[in-house]
């Protein structure tokens, strides 16, 4: 039975902060900071232009970097605040709040984060939630622990029950539990009335076994973003285009077929013969904007006008993600939007 007095509010929804946290020496971005760097400085930025930016950091001299270095590229300082906590790295989509909302009421949702499966020590990304109530940061809401591994990144909300997923993340973290089961597992702790499974859809250099906001995003008036691949020799054509068969079937709450929006598909990039995982759908909504990662490649600016058809009356602004995707995420595996009001005044 779902919980009627809560739901699960779509990322288009007014917000009121997003949360990243700083890489530092300690962190897997140890051998190319600097290059990232530059990555967390355009993204901090922009997101202090249209909303406030809540800046994890592992220390005081980290935070003075981080103030350094925004300073430096013009951010708005005013807009960014820094919370001291330990990490084990920058995947705040994963390891962070997954914020349930209703009648004034917010319920932090703290899944077990395991690392994606066991891949890597996730001990203190765990405890982040905890540690970030602890701090005082949300004020008043109810801060729920669940041991069930899910990550942020796994699921899409449209803010109205329906949530979108993929059968491969959530049967590799839970190989021992049907489909039916986990699908009354998410709707209990999500509030949903009703989940949308894709059985389709991967990318190489991808470490979270297909998670779907690296394939497939839910947007305003029943549409779907979605990375296509239009090129027949690549590895992963026959694969997402069975994916997009299976997103053409899918329907609305009412029946309705939803609308699509196919992304273009980036020429391959590689690190020393690793193929990494460039999607253009990993793309972060903020009020008022809609942040997109860039690859430096050609049809950088195709994707994002693509992605702004969709989410219209919203300035697109274009972040350079190449030195993330060296750590297989892209621009929303880094950030955690909160929505309006969760926050302690």
């Amino acid at each position: 039975m779902t919980d009627t007095t809560l739901r699960l509010p779509a990322e288009w929804e007014p917000q009121a902060a997003v949360l990243v946290a700083w890489p530092h020496a300690d962190t897997d971005w140890a051998d190319r900071l600097d290059a990232v760097e530059t990555t967390y400085v355009a993204l901090v930025t922009a997101i202090a232009r249209f909303s406030t930016a809540i800046v994890c950091v592992a220390d005081e001299a980290l935070r003075d970097r981080a103030t350094r270095l925004l300073d430096a590229n013009g951010a708005d300082l005013a807009r960014v605040r820094f919370v001291a906590i330990a990490y084990d790295d920058t995947w705040l989509r994963d390891s962070g709040p997954i914020t349930l909302t209703g009648d004034g009421a917010f319920r932090l949702n703290d899944f077990r984060f395991t690392g994606w499966g066991g891949k890597f020590e996730a001990s203190r990304d765990d405890a982040i939630v905890e540690g970030l109530v602890e701090r005082g940061l949300f004020g008043d809401a109810t801060h729920r622990a669940i041991d069930f591994a899910l990550e942020g990144g796994a699921i899409e909300s449209d803010g109205r029950g329906t949530i979108l997923t993929t059968w491969r993340c959530l049967h590799l973290r839970h190989p021992a539990l049907s489909r039916e089961e986990i699908t009354a597992t998410l709707r209990a702790t999500l509030a949903a009335e009703r989940v949308l499974w894709l059985d389709h859809g991967y990318l190489e250099g991808d470490d979270t076994d297909a998670h779907i906001d690296t394939l497939a995003r839910l947007a305003p008036d029943d549409a779907i973003v979605y990375q296509g691949c239009d090129d027949p020799t690549d590895s992963h054509h026959a694969e997402l285009a069975a994916m997009a068969g299976e997103l053409a079937a899918l329907r609305t709450a009412d029946g309705r077929p939803y609308t699509l929006h196919a992304l273009p598909w980036a020429k391959p990039i590689l690190d020393d013969g690793r193929r990494l995982a460039a999607s253009y759908a990993n793309y972060l909504i903020v009020d008022g904007a809609v942040l997109v990662p860039a690859y430096g490649d050609a049809v950088d600016d195709a994707a994002a006008r693509i992605i702004g058809r969709a989410h219209p009356g919203r300035e697109i602004v274009p972040i350079p993600c190449r030195p993330l995707i060296w750590q297989n995420g892209s621009l929303h595996c880094v950030t955690m939007q909160l929505p309006a009001g969760v926050l302690a005044s």
